[in-house]
């Protein structure tokens, strides 16, 4: 790993340090400062997030604060109340408090002698989602955000919901907060009433899924926080940045074409990483990017990177499928503007005999392999097995969370194949599925995949969408299916960039189930989809010159804090099919085991285990269940808490089951359960 060795300034690092915000509490500050900002004053950057600056971000945040510091800048890391040493209760994601908080961390950091008063913001996913946010509210402070794996829309694009659809990633992301948000701070910081701030918290934890699950349509409660319901609100100029195994890298192009402050797009083959750390590779020189973005819009030193292109992306080649990559083939294309008149929505006929066919090259096909009479249908009913090589709607480690060879799941969905390719296709952008369709239940669900089919059948997902097809209007007002009515609907799968190379073919699947990615309709449906006149809408790109200028530094950082492993680590996805029982398991383990942190002379325990399991085509018995165990210790000092969430369902409800036990010493001071019948609303 290249560390920075060269550092161009002194800092010295503040290491806890108090910040009055709203309602009379004070948020906990980690400060490296160049020790030449108390002569000159330097503009500062923010990051601000709830994830445990002094232990379980440490390593990280050891990495790129410091590194922006040796560079001129007051880099500044704050826990969100009620997380980590900071006061209060944090009681769910992005509320007008924590935004408001952030204001005031703006309005502080202008006070201090050592501060310009131009601030920046940068974070990776919950930090790049209150850049936006706090950035909307306009405080004059803020002169430039570098949003990284987020998104501008809560409803349609965040972990909780995907085309109407409820992911499983809903209920694995709220128990992992479920479980932050139970852990105390450090004595060591705060003192002796870090008990006392600990009960506080305990009290107020709540299994924010009941939340979530309360609202399954798009209302004003994913309105707030979603900057997409006013672009004009947005005056900062903002760098856009994530990967295509990550989550959120529609975002990315949202912002570009809609923001009205500059902005840059970077799009890169990683999962849920900062790009200097990217998995799967290459990862990138990205701090020296930002701070390159820094010293333009914060210092107005003209570093040349806003005369770069609006977009720079990852043209990701072909490769054999497996569920961990440790480098995606490849190479950087840039784009003056986006949207890009390189970039043509190319039909793609879904024809008769499952073929996909180009339809402009249609005149030069067998009359009989052309037909497309649009009276003309192929139904699907996809078993619930369908998804269990899906893997992560958003991939946070890369190792084994990519989707699996397709072919596993071809066999449960309808399949389109083009012919071999003659010469290679590129495209760059958002592929959709134009769908002429009927099915015998008011309430289904559609998944669409797009693979790259090698030479050997080998499949590789290349991006994929799904749509509850209650939603095909309209995700705030859904409406009821009629049975045997014919409907269209668009389903826009995940951009992507990908080069489908000659000889090889592009494959679409289209199934009724993708289960655990997301949670199936509330009883088995059968689709009926009409073939003369559905279609695939690829965008194709032509390659350009301008590619060439694309290029990236090698990546460089701090050397991360000291860290000692203590046991062995165990990552990994297991699926188990029980055929006595025709029961179907999915096991993720996410086991950290236990880590020693000297900087903090503390302990850290951190292990996540899930299962998503279903038996046969039996709707009823789909669940979802997570346990999180987290844990400190140092000399005299160990906490330790327990949550376990579990999501079932009937045609009706979703029940929600939840526990915490929170003990001290080994000693339970805490239990808490909880039991919750949600109402499905077309879900």
């Amino acid at each position: 790993m290249p560390y920075a060795d060269d550092a161009p300034e002194e800092i010295e690092v503040m290491r806890h340090v108090r910040i009055p915000v709203t309602d009379g509490l004070e948020l906990s500050a980690r400060i490296w400062l160049p020790k030449s900002a108390h002569q000159t004053p330097v503009p500062a950057v923010l990051e601000y997030i709830p994830y445990r600056k002094n232990d379980f971000t440490a390593p990280r945040d050891s990495m790129h604060h410091p590194y922006f510091a040796a560079r001129g800048y007051a880099s500044v890391r704050v826990d969100i109340r009620g997380s980590g040493d900071s006061d209060g209760v944090l009681a769910d994601e992005y509320l007008q408090s924590e935004l408001d908080d952030g204001v005031k961390i703006l309005e502080w950091l202008e006070a201090q002698p050592w501060c310009t008063g131009d601030v920046g913001m940068i974070g990776i996913s919950w930090g790049g989602f209150n850049g936006l946010q706090i950035a909307a509210l306009q405080p004059p402070q803020l002169k430039a955000v570098v949003s990284v794996c987020s998104t501008d829309d809560r409803y349609a694009d965040d972990v909780h919901y995907m085309g109407g659809c409820l992911l499983g990633d809903n209920l694995s992301w709220a128990s992992q907060m479920f479980a932050y948000n139970s852990l105390p701070p450090d004595p060591e910081v705060v003192g002796a009433r870090w008990r006392d701030m600990w009960l506080e918290r305990l009290e107020g934890c709540e299994p924010w899924i009941v939340n979530w699950l309360e609202h399954q349509r798009r209302d004003e409660f994913w309105r707030h926080g979603s900057i997409c319901e006013d672009w004009s609100q947005v005056k900062t100029p903002v760098m856009a940045v994530s990967g295509w195994a990550d989550g959120y890298s529609n975002a990315v192009f949202r912002l570009m074409e809609n923001l009205q402050a500059p902005c840059l797009g970077l799009v890169g083959p990683w999962s849920h990483k900062y790009p200097h750390i990217g998995e799967p590779g290459p990862a990138i020189g990205f701090l020296q990017e930002c701070v390159r973005f820094w010293d333009h819009w914060l210092k107005g030193i003209d570093s040349g990177i806003m005369e770069e292109p609006k977009l720079r992306a990852w043209m990701q080649h072909s490769v054999a499928p497996t569920p961990s990559y440790d480098h995606r083939p490849g190479r950087w294309v840039g784009e003056r503007r986006w949207p890009s008149e390189r970039v043509k929505e190319t039909p793609y006929a879904l024809a008769s005999a499952y073929r996909l066919l180009r339809t402009d090259t249609l005149d030069s096909l067998d009359p009989a392999a052309k037909n497309l009479d649009d009276q003309e249908f192929i139904s699907v009913q996809s078993p619930l097995s369908t998804g269990l090589f899906a893997g992560k709607w958003c991939s946070y480690a890369a190792t084994p969370d990519l989707p699996h060879d397709q072919r596993q799941e071809d066999g449960g969905a309808l399949v389109f194949n083009s012919y071999r390719l003659e010469e290679d296709v590129e495209i760059l952008g958002a592929p959709e599925i134009d769908l002429d369709f009927e099915v015998d239940q008011p309430v289904a669900m559609v998944a669409v995949r797009l693979s790259d089919v090698r030479p050997d059948d080998k499949a590789t997902r290349v991006t994929y969408g799904v749509l509850n097809l209650t939603h095909r209007n309209d995700h705030g007002e859904p409406e009821p299916l009629e049975p045997g009515k014919r409907y269209r609907a668009r389903v826009r799968l995940n951009r992507i960039a990908q080069c489908f190379p000659a000889g090889n073919r592009i494959r679409v699947a289209i199934s009724t189930s993708y289960w655990p990615l997301a949670w199936p309709a509330p009883t088995v449906a059968k689709l009926k989809v009409y073939t003369g006149s559905s279609r695939l809408l690829l965008p194709i790109r032509e390659g350009q010159a301008l590619d060439e200028a694309v290029a990236f530094e090698p990546p460089e950082m701090n050397e991360p804090l000291e860290t000692e492993t203590r046991g062995l680590t165990h990552h990994n996805w297991t699926v188990e099919r029980d055929l006595a029982l025709d029961r179907s398991t999915l096991h993720v383990v996410d086991d950290n085991a236990r880590s020693y942190l000297p900087d903090a002379d503390l302990e850290l325990e951190q292990k996540t285990e899930e299962w998503y399991s279903s038996e046969n085509d039996d709707f009823q018995s789909i669940a979802g269940e997570v346990q999180a165990v987290r844990g400190l210790r140092r000399e005299g000092w160990h906490v330790r808490t327990i949550t376990r969430t579990r999501l079932q369902c009937d045609e009706e409800n979703f029940r929600v089951i939840a526990e915490l036990d929170a003990y001290e010493d080994d000693r339970r001071i805490f239990s808490r359960n909880w039991e919750r019948l949600i109402p499905r609303d077309l879900v």
